[in-house]
This record gives C-alpha cells, sequence and structure tokens, in this order.
C-alpha cells in the first residue's frame, strides 16, 4: 500500500512489510541481479494498483541496505530478499529514518491537510543532491518513486536526468500502475518487472498479514475473493457495507447500457456520510469494470479511447470528491451517464 492506501483501513504500510505474497519470481530475478553484482540501475516495477508492488520495491531495498557487498557469502546463499523485521535497517526503514534511502510519493499539503494529487516536481529535484551526497553505511543509495504515474511531466523529466546519468551504486525503484504510458524515454532506461495479480488465497494472506487488528477470517476471504487479485481492493472491501455497496455497484455496470435510476438513487444514498472505505470500495469497483474494458484488445480504437478518456475523467472526479468531501451522488450519476453513453456507441 501507499500512502493513499492506507486511507482505505488501518493496516501496515509497505515499508513496514516483511513479509511478500504471490510474486516469487520477480523477487528471484532482483535477487539474481544483485547476486551478479551488475544489478541495473534503474527498475520499473508494474502491475495493477494494490498487488504488491511497493511491498517489493520496499524488500529489495531493505535487502541492499542490510547487505550491501553483493559478493558476500550470506548475500550468495541467499534464497530471498526477506531481512530480519528486528535488523537495523529493517527497523530504520520502516520509521522513515534511514538516510540512504529517498522515498517519493504524494505530500501531504500543510494548508489543506490532504495529499496533493500529484509528486511536485520539488520533490523529484531532492533526487539530484541525495544521490550526489556521500553514501552513509555500505555506500549504496536507493530512491523509490511510488507512483510514478503521480509525476507531472516536469518532474519526469527531472527524474529522467537521473537516469541519464546514474551514480555509482545507485537504485532507482520505480513503481507503475500503468507502464505502458509511461514516457518510452523512462522505460528504456530501466528493466521492467511486470508483477501479475494475486490469487485470492494470497490475497488472503496478504490482507491478514497487513490489518493492524484481528479480523474476521470469513471477511477476509470474502474480500479477497472478491478483490481481484489486489490486496488493497481487499482492505478497502474489509467490512460488509463495502462488500455489499461493491455488490450492488456490479450489478448496474452488468445493465450497461441500460440505466435503472432508482438504482443509482439507492447507490448515491449509501454513500452519503459514509466512512472513506466504503466510497473507496465504490470507485475501485468503478476503476476495476474500466481496467476490463481498456483491457479488451479486439475492439474499435474510437471504443478504447472513449474508455481511456472516462477513466481520465472519472479519476479527477474521484479525487475532487474524496479530497475536498463533496457530494457523493452527483459523482454515481455521472459516471454512470459516462459509461452508458461509451456503451451505446
Amino acid at each position: 500500500m501507499t500512502s493513499e492506501d492506507s486511507e482505505d483501513r488501518d493496516g501496515k504500510l509497505p515499508r513496514e512489510t516483511t513479509e511478500l505474497f504471490g510474486h516469487g519470481d520477480a523477487e528471484r530475478v532482483l535477487l539474481d541481479a544483485y547476486k551478479s553484482g551488475r544489478i541495473p540501475h534503474a527498475w520499473l516495477i508494474g502491475g495493477p494498483p494494490g498487488i504488491g508492488k511497493a511491498t517489493l520495491a520496499f524488500r529489495i531495498a531493505r535487502f541492499v541496505l542490510a547487505h550491501p557487498d553483493p559478493s558476500a557469502v550470506k548475500v550468495q546463499k541467499a534464497a530471498s530478499l526477506a531481512v530480519d523485521p528486528n535488523h537495523p535497517v529493517a527497523r530504520r526503514v520502516a520509521s522513515q529514518a534511514q538516510g540512504d534511502l529517498l522515498v517519493l510519493e504524494r505530500s501531504i499539503n500543510e494548508q489543506t491537510g490532504k495529499l496533493y494529487t500529484v509528486i511536485r516536481v520539488d520533490d523529484v529535484r531532492r533526487t539530484a543532491p541525495f544521490f550526489g551526497s556521500t553514501a552513509g553505511e555500505g555506500g549504496w543509495r536507493i530512491a523509490i518513486v511510488d507512483a510514478v504515474d503521480d509525476l507531472q511531466r516536469e518532474g519526469a523529466n527531472a527524474l529522467l536526468k537521473v537516469l541519464e546519468e546514474p551514480p555509482q551504486r545507485s537504485l532507482l525503484l520505480l513503481i507503475s500502475h500503468a507502464p505502458g504510458r509511461e514516457l518510452p524515454t523512462i522505460r528504456s532506461r530501466c528493466r521492467v518487472i511486470s508483477l501479475r495479480p494475486l490469487s485470492s488465497e494470497d490475497v488472503a494472506r496478504a490482507a491478514a498479514e497487513a490489518v493492524a487488528e484481528p479480523s474476521d477470517a470469513a471477511e477476509i476471504v470474502a474480500a479477497a475473493q472478491a478483490a481481484e487479485g489486489s490486496v488493497r481492493r481487499a482492505l478497502a472491501l474489509l467490512g460488509a457495507d463495502a462488500l455489499d455497496l461493491r455488490s450492488r455497484t456490479i450489478t448496474l455496470l452488468d445493465r450497461l447500457p441500460a440505466l435503472d435510476h432508482r438504482a443509482l438513487h439507492v447507490l448515491g444514498d449509501r454513500l452519503f456520510g459514509t466512512e472513506p472505505a466504503v466510497l473507496a470500495a465504490f470507485i475501485d469497483t468503478v476503476k476495476g469494470w474500466l481496467s476490463a474494458r481498456l483491457a479488451e484488445t479486439k475492439q474499435p480504437l474510437a471504443r478504447l479511447d472513449r474508455w481511456a478518456a472516462i477513466w481520465e475523467r472519472f479519476n479527477a472526479a474521484a479525487r475532487d470528491v474524496a479530497d475536498y468531501n463533496l457530494e457523493r451522488k452527483p459523482l454515481v450519476f455521472n459516471v454512470f451517464a459516462w459509461l452508458a453513453d461509451a456503451s451505446h456507441r
């Protein structure tokens, strides 16, 4: 989970999470590259939201900082990137006190108390003095960008300068929910790892590990089965209200292009005054439905463009509703009107 994910439900953040579920192949690629002593300086870790991309990035960062010599016997014998949670590096990473690790993510606007909608270019420019300064123990400097999708064009260009002239013993771990949409100049300078959605069993295990307080096992299983491979989505769905709302939303989506205005009113009323997790469940369900449409390759390009335009429009509208606590019912009616219109054509 990113800082945004943590708003869905109390739980561990990726910097605190030491377990990784379902991505053993990707982990072995990173470990083998490090063991070789010739690990690429930049990695683009791609895949749908909430499946463990940030967790994997922090996992390799902890391992490298805890074992800075790739030729060391302990590294060469390692079967995974696991680091003891009590290791000093693991504790410092969890508490954001590891000086050789820079994490770029959307920060809090001190005036509004809300997250910025983008990673600001001024934050990205911190990478230059960070990589230009003398590293501490072990000599490695590591930056995690979570996620590059949140960069403005100026921020992406500032990051590109670091990618073009990487310092020695540096690692840049770029997380992306849609790697194909990143600048070609960024993609071409990175080794790409694509993560797939998790099995429902792995989602359930990861969700049980992530929640701060014990949850009902049956509830976790139900959320995992509905989460379509995303731990983030499962955490957002934990709670009967969120699961029921997701079911109602899917029913209405499956009826498109037909619109049941009475049911939409009921859905909008259900969202009124609800906790952020329930609104997140609605937003995530619509995004999941749209993602499936965008993934369909055998469709006219014009229709694909319409789905992509709605994706951008809905994301912006949903952010405004969440950030400024706007009325939820207009969001419900607007997105279903957009989707119905696109489905008709």
